[in-house]
């Protein structure tokens, strides 16, 4: 395994690993004043929410490597305490981009790309139009991590007010995250989008306990047709199946099908694993308990 010393690597270089290995990270585009009012809007991917109650977003303004300058956003919040932080969903990726370039000091961003500034309801920064949701934010605290080039800023916001785009919610009153199609920022140029067949739900009960990986039968870990995904799934399940239940589960049509053909243990297998990728647990452990060992 490669090994690298974050003592000793370069640390522009340092920089690309540890954002190809923590990601993809969410993008907070945050919208910020001076004490004059000029406006300033910009990216940071060093960005999270930690905090429900009270509602704590944090993110990072970070020196730059090449001369340990930092973004007008942060003299903004430390001149102010106030900033928006706006989503970003793909719609607007790349005007978003447009916002990371370093514009001279007083260029206003939001003419720079297009974007639209409307009023918030309790911070003095505007909110951009475009994006489906938007925090208006105190900030509380700003924790310097270093004072050289790459060192982070912390910038510790309680937000004070939401806005989300009514089109983006779903019959259950929460996000749907097709609608509101989210970007997330990697390493380097790469970008991530949170929608479609890239979003999926992991279903994972943790009460009643589930059985565990270490109570799987030997044949399921042996199989070279289950994924280590696959067999997560079945070590989920809250109970190993009853006698009489598997010998009902052998006598249903499908599975004498399979049961009877020359191949059945692989044909086996391959069931068991289309019926993960439909999320029946319990039916595809059952399915596997039909298998023999190889």
């Amino acid at each position: 395994a490669m090994i690298i010393d974050p003592k000793t690597i370069n640390t522009k270089d340092l920089h690309q690993f540890l954002l190809a290995i923590v990601a993809p990270r969410p993008i907070a585009f945050v919208s910020s004043m001076d004490a004059k009012g000029n406006v300033n809007l910009a990216p940071f991917s060093f960005f999270n929410c930690f905090s429900s109650n009270p509602p704590i977003v944090v993110f990072s303004a970070n020196r730059r490597v090449a001369d340990n300058t930092t973004k007008d956003t942060l003299a903004n919040v430390i001149e102010t305490g106030e900033c928006v932080i706006n989503a970003v969903s793909y719609a607007i990726v790349r005007q978003m981009a447009l916002c990371s370039v370093d514009y001279p000091n007083g260029v206003n961003e939001f003419e720079k790309s297009g974007l639209t500034p409307i009023a918030s309801t309790i911070v003095k920064p505007p909110r951009v139009k475009e994006c489906l949701a938007q925090l208006e934010c105190k900030v509380t605290q700003i924790i310097p991590l270093g004072e050289d080039g790459g060192a982070g800023n912390l910038v510790i916001c309680e937000v004070v007010q939401i806005h989300v785009d009514e089109s983006i919610i779903d019959e259950r009153n929460r996000i749907d995250p097709d609608k509101i199609d989210l970007m997330g920022r990697m390493g380097r140029l790469y970008y991530a989008r949170a929608s479609g067949d890239a979003v999926y739900t992991i279903h994972q009960p943790v009460q009643p306990i589930p059985i565990g990986f270490d109570m799987l039968p030997e044949h399921f870990i042996k199989s070279k047709i289950l994924t280590a995904n696959d067999l997560g799934a079945l070590a989920s399940v809250e109970k190993m199946p009853e006698a009489d239940e598997l010998i009902a589960f052998a006598k249903e049509e499908n599975i004498k099908a399979i049961l009877d053909a020359e191949d059945y243990n692989e044909k086996l297998q391959h069931h068991a694993h289309q019926l993960l990728i439909e999320d029946n647990k319990l039916e595809a452990f059952m399915t596997m308990m039909m298998t023999t060992v190889q």
